[in-house]
């Protein structure tokens, strides 16, 4: 799908994801967390539009800048500078952290670059997404622009959130396996 096609649909799949998520987190008595970055919030905006959410959901850090990332999730300057902001192992510090801090039982995380433009060398559309819960981590590197002809900030944020969600429901299926 290329997102000249209709934003419609891209909205259409989020609401559906995130109501899934919401229902199989309230079915499995599990709570979920989320640690944003390049989202801004986004996650936990549309996982709170779903009624029932305050029974699966417990909270989240909008950790945009690096020191926030530090002080609230955990994530060691020695990965920042090694790996910089925008890395998976940033983004597994930052659910790492979500995780221990709210003591819920899913966590996920992300960050990237929303652009429009690049940003230290890393092409607008690259994200990397962490979800876990205390025995698994799902880890994924996005490159939205390999796959969309034409992106702005709004469809990278919405495309991250998209896929983010669509990484818990992923573990939820690995957890009816344990």
């Amino acid at each position: 799908m290329k997102f000249a096609e209709s934003d419609k649909v891209i909205t259409k799949s989020i609401d559906t994801v995130t109501a899934d998520v919401v229902k199989y987190m309230l079915k499995n008595s599990l709570i979920l967390c989320t640690a944003e970055s390049c989202t801004g919030g986004m996650i936990m905006e549309l996982v709170t539009r779903v009624p029932g959410a305050s029974g699966m959901f417990c909270g989240g850090i909008c950790s945009y800048s690096e020191e926030i990332k530090m002080k609230l999730l955990g994530v060691r300057k020695e990965t920042l500078e090694r790996y910089t902001v925008y890395s998976a192992e940033t983004a597994s510090e930052m659910s790492a952290g979500a995780l221990e801090r709210f003591g819920c039982d899913v966590a996920a995380a992300v960050t990237g670059v929303a652009g429009p433009g690049d940003d230290k060398g890393v092409r607008a559309g690259t994200v990397y997404v962490s979800v876990r819960d205390r025995q698994r981590e799902i880890s994924k590197t996005l490159r939205l622009y390999e796959e969309y002809e034409k992106l702005d900030r709004d469809m990278i944020r919405s495309l991250t959130a998209l896929r983010t969600l669509e990484a818990v429901l992923e573990l939820s299926e690995t957890r009816k396996e344990r």
